[in-house]
């Protein structure tokens, strides 16, 4: 196999039988030896997705999964590539594998996922990291044990570059992390362009899953008894497009719904442009669907949000906004906003600060605007100074924490059903829960099980934070 970077679409009609023998053939290399694999996990929630096919590979390869990587005789880096901080981490980790490789030559390091989807990072690893065995993207995890096996048998490093149409393989196991929630991805890929992504360069055009796939296995995971699973896609607004499926995103929802069981559905991420009435329709009429909407503001500018490539101005999205709370009262509501988009005046921000206002999210995930190489974005004049992105950012913060905390407020002395999903990891001797509209509640530990529902009052509330009792009084 050729050590250059080389184009994975030669793969691309790669099916079934062939991951299969390739698997086989992994599984008689390792020979029945107890051999470790170790995959760390950056990025979003579909990378985490991602990782659980890995995960689900790996060991039917016939790898255990660990927590050491320097017991592994297999590492897997899943990559992030929405900020350059996201692909620095990411690389300084990968360097930091070098000393696993020089204890155990026979380690095999493999890169994946969206950061080395783009050619300049996968020539990079190739160049400047010479430990590192494979590359391949997001769109290319279906070659995972192709790649493997021509490596343990003394192939070449390999780098692969996704495919302009990458196939939409239903044939790779997945090992969830926990047997209550899951994630089920419905769609790959993004056709939007908002002018500061990188996704749609690093995932490709969509792909959607058939929807008899999707509730295939929506309906396994609750047989099995998994009680939250939530469906992932770049805008799952635009489930099934062009596929010629007869069924779009509020269509497979009314389906899944259907599904029998004592379980919560749950989506992300909307984009608002394509977030239609029917969607809170169909939210509204069926006991299986998460009172909670994600809807991406990103800004309250009509002018910024035209250069983002938005689709919709801050009026339109006040409507779908009303119309969401209409149908669905009680319902959280949570958005992405960006400070110091590239021209964002004092007024500009001003506007989005008014939306905040009017709206009053439950949640606002803020991210500071940095240039992404690759995106029109980076490219745009007036870039914001640093310290006025910093100055934005901090009012911004301050005016969403006093809204979270008001919302919260009315909360206390309220029986809330909640989903009991472990110790917490930043408040000592507390289980932390989750409610419908994933709001945190911790009550004390030992008091309710994990992985069970749970109903909990509310004794105290903050702007991210809720606590509770069991409300039995146990």
């Amino acid at each position: 196999m050729s050590d250059t970077t080389e184009n994975a679409a030669r793969a691309g009609d790669e099916g079934i039988e062939s991951y299969r023998e390739s698997v086989a053939a992994v599984r008689e290399l390792l020979g029945g030896r107890r051999v470790y694999a170790y995959i760390l996990t950056f990025g979003c929630q579909q990378n985490e997705a991602d990782s659980e096919k890995l995960a689900g590979m790996a060991e039917q390869m016939g790898y255990t999964l660990c927590d050491e990587p320097d017991i592994a005789s297999l590492i897997v880096v899943n990559t992030c590539a929405v900020r350059e901080h996201a692909e620095k981490k990411a690389l300084s980790v990968i360097g930091q594998f070098k000393h696993c490789k020089r204890r155990n030559p026979g380690t095999v390091i493999a890169v994946c996922g969206c950061m080395v989807s783009q050619r300049h990072r996968a020539e990079e690893l190739k160049e400047r990291y010479p430990y590192v065995d494979l590359s391949f993207g997001t769109s290319d995890l279906r070659l995972f044990p192709s790649l493997l096996l021509e490596r343990l048998k003394g192939g070449r490093r390999s780098f692969t570059l996704p495919p302009d149409r990458p196939p939409v393989p239903e044939y790779m196991p997945a090992r969830r992390a926990l047997n209550y929630r899951a994630w089920v991805s419905i769609m790959y890929g993004c056709d939007n362009y908002c002018s500061y992504c990188i996704v749609p360069y690093v995932r490709g055009r969509e792909r959607s899953r058939s929807p008899e796939a999707v509730e295939a296995e929506v309906r396994g995971l609750v047989e099995s008894g998994c009680l939250d699973i939530t469906l992932l896609g770049q805008n799952v607004n635009s489930y099934g497009r062009g596929c010629g499926f007869g069924c779009d995103f509020p269509g497979l929802i009314s389906r899944l719904s259907r599904i029998p069981g004592d379980h919560l559905l749950r989506f992300m991420t909307s984009h608002p442009k394509d977030a239609t009435r029917e969607l809170a329709d169909v939210m509204a009429s069926s006991g299986h669907v998460a009172r909670q909407f994600h809807l991406p503001a990103q800004s309250g500018s009509d002018r910024v949000l035209s250069a983002m490539n938005r689709g919709y101005t801050a009026d339109e999205y006040i409507g779908k906004v009303s119309y969401i709370r209409e149908k669905l009262p009680g319902c959280v509501l949570t958005s992405d906003i960006m400070v110091g988009f590239p021209g964002e005046t004092e007024e500009d921000f001003a506007a989005t600060l008014e939306l905040m206002r009017t709206v009053r999210f439950d949640m606002v995930y803020s991210f500071i605007y940095s240039p992404r190489g690759g995106t029109p974005a980076a490219s745009m004049p007036d870039q914001v100074p640093e310290d006025v992105k910093g100055d934005r950012m901090r009012r911004l913060l301050e005016l969403q924490t006093s809204i979270s905390a008001q919302i919260n407020e009315g909360l206390e002395g309220r029986t809330m059903r909640v989903l009991c999903c472990g110790p917490s990891r930043t408040d000592a001797g507390m289980l932390e829960c989750r409610t419908e509209g994933w709001k945190q509640v911790l009550v004390p530990a030992g008091s309710l099980e994990e992985g069970r529902y749970a109903d909990v009052e509310i004794t105290g509330t903050g702007a991210f934070t809720l606590r509770g009792t069991p409300a039995d009084g146990k």
